[in-house]
C-alpha cells in the first residue's frame, strides 16, 4: 500500500479505530514480512542511534569537518542549565538535541535521515526531549517514529522531500510536519489532530528555500532544525487544543509541492542564491574551497 493522500491514511486509522502507527506497522509487515516484534526492535534500534546523536553534541562541542559549525548544541545545553530561558526548558532541550544530531551530521558522525540528512534533528530532538520528561513511556516515543514515517511516506509520494527538487520546505517542512504529527499520537491525539498537526506545521514552512553555503548541510541547516524543532511542539500543541489547518492538510502539502517546482534553481540546494549568495556566504565558501564562488 503506497500512501499518498493524508486524509486516506487518517480514514483507514479511524476506520480500524486504531492509530496511524498501527497502520504503519501492519503495512510494514506485509511488505517486508517481518513480525510486528521485528520492526519494532529495529524501530528501537534506530532510536538509540538518535539518541547517541542528540547527546553527543550536548555533552561536547562537535565540530564541522570544514570547520565552518559547531558546538552550538552545547551553548543551548549550557545556558539551558542557567534557568533563565523563555521558552520551557522541554522545548529547549528540543532544541539543543536537534542542533546536537546535525552537527554530528556535518562532523561526519552516524545519525538517521528523517526524512533526510539535512533535517535529521528535528525528530530525534523532539522525540528525544519528549521522553526524558518521562511523561510518556519508551515503548510509545519509538512507536511514534512508524507514525512519522508513515506522514513522512504521503509527503513524499504527493509531494517531495527533496530539497533539490522542492526547497528547504521540502526537507524541513517535511521533518517539522512529521514531528508533530507523531508528539501528537504520542499525546493521545485523534488521527484528525494528527493530520492538523502536519498542516499546521508545514504550511508554516511554505517558501522556505534551500540555500546551503558553499552547498554544505551546515549553515544554515543546522540552526534550522534547532528552531524548527520548537516549531514541531507549538504546531502538536495547536492540534492538540482543537486548533485545525482552514486549508486541508492534502493541499497544504500540493501548496507545497506548487511552491516548489516554481522557486528558481538558485534557491534549490545549489548553494547559488539566498545566504549562499551573500558576500560572507561566498567568503566561507573560497574559505572551505579555496576558489572564488562561480555564479551563474
Amino acid at each position: 500500500m503506497a500512501f499518498v493522500h493524508l486524509h486516506d491514511l487518517i480514514k483507514l486509522a479511524e476506520t480500524k479505530n486504531t492509530s496511524i502507527a498501527n497502520v504503519m506497522l501492519e503495512v510494514e509487515c506485509e511488505q517486508s514480512g517481518r513480525s510486528k516484534d521485528e520492526i519494532i526492535q529495529l524501530m528501537n534500534r534506530q532510536f538509540e542511534v538518535m539518541e547517541e546523536a542528540a547527546h553527543k553534541g550536548t555533552r561536547e562541542p562537535i565540530r564541522s569537518r570544514t570547520g565552518l559549525t559547531g558546538g552550538d548544541a552545547y551553548l543551548v545545553q549550557e545556558y539551558l542549565k542557567t534557568g533563565r530561558s523563555f521558552l520551557h526548558p522541554a522545548a529547549l532541550q528540543a532544541m539543543a538535541y536537534a542542533l546536537s544530531v546535525n552537527e554530528v551530521n556535518a562532523g561526519m558522525g552516524r545519525i538517521v535521515a528523517t526524512p533526510t540528512a539535512g533535517s535529521a534533528g528535528i525528530l530525534p530532538g523532539v522525540l528525544i526531549s519528549i521522553l526524558e520528561t518521562g511523561k510518556y513511556p519508551r515503548e510509545s516515543i519509538v512507536m511514534s517514529l512508524l507514525t512519522a514515517a508513515a506522514l513522512g511516506l504521503v509527503i513524499a509520494n504527493s509531494a517531495s522531500i527533496s530539497g533539490a527538487a522542492g526547497g528547504c520546505q521540502a526537507e524541513i517542512g517535511s521533518a517539522t510536519a512529521m514531528a508533530a504529527g507523531a508528539v501528537v499520537e504520542i499525546a493521545g491525539g485523534t488521527p484528525e489532530q494528527v493530520g492538523h498537526a502536519v498542516g499546521l506545521a508545514l504550511k508554516n514552512s511554505l517558501g522556505l528555500v534551500c540555500d546551503p553555503v558553499g552547498g554544505l548541510v551546515e549553515i544554515p541547516c543546522i540552526i534550522r532544525n534547532g528552531l524548527h524543532a520548537v516549531t514541531a511542539l507549538a504546531a502538536a500543541d495547536m492540534a492538540l487544543a482543537g486548533v485545525k489547518s482552514i486549508i486541508p492538510p492534502d493541499e497544504v502539502i500540493q501548496a507545497m509541492y506548487e511552491i516548489g517546482n516554481a522557486m528558481p534553481e538558485s534557491l534549490r540546494e545549489t548553494g547559488l542564491g539566498g545566504l549562499a549568495a551573500t558576500p560572507r556566504g561566498k567568503a566561507l565558501r573560497e574559505q572551505v574551497f579555496g576558489k572564488p564562488c562561480e555564479s551563474r
